[in-house]
């Protein structure tokens, strides 16, 4: 019998570390502009930080995928359209999530499984957060993804001896 994992400490950590740096970075009554991220600023987070672009009328590009997502994608997935790296599935449910993160110009947060790349035994605690241009209008999306397990759970019962 299996069930799924609380987040990982570390991964609530870095959640809150970035949600933190991110609003750090907000001007008042606006979004943080694209311009004041500076890798140095998330050094400890880059391997599965992730850029995605937004263009109104177009699919969402990853821009900037850490190192540490490699594994996770099972490839490089830098410059890439979400219909280029998903299934139909997994694309629709990462539009639909970032489309509400351009929309309501908030963080979004969630798990999603990774059974479209055929482990179901994974998902990606995420978090995803809005930066501005110099209109301030969303133009990229940061990304942070933590890939947590399943652990068994012991049932109490025993084979007899």
């Amino acid at each position: 019998m299996s069930a799924p994992l609380t987040p990982p400490a570390s991964a609530i950590r870095a959640h809150e570390e970035l949600f933190t740096w991110w609003n750090s970075l907000k001007p008042a009554g606006g979004l943080p502009p694209r311009r004041r991220l500076h890798p140095a600023d998330l050094k400890r987070h880059l391997p599965t930080v992730s850029l995605t672009e937004f263009r109104s009328g177009e699919d969402y590009r990853v821009r900037l995928a850490g190192t540490g997502l490699y594994g996770v994608y099972g490839g490089e997935i830098t410059g890439r359209t979400f219909a280029e790296v998903y299934n139909s599935t997994a694309a629709d449910y990462w539009r639909g999530e970032l489309d509400r993160v351009v929309r309501e110009r908030r963080p979004g947060v969630g798990a999603h499984s990774l059974a479209w790349r055929g482990a179901s035994h994974l998902s990606l605690i995420w978090l995803r957060l809005p930066l501005a241009n110099d209109a301030g209008e969303v133009s990229v999306i940061l990304g942070y993804d933590a890939v947590v397990g399943l652990a068994s759970l012991q049932s109490g019962i025993r084979p007899a001896a």
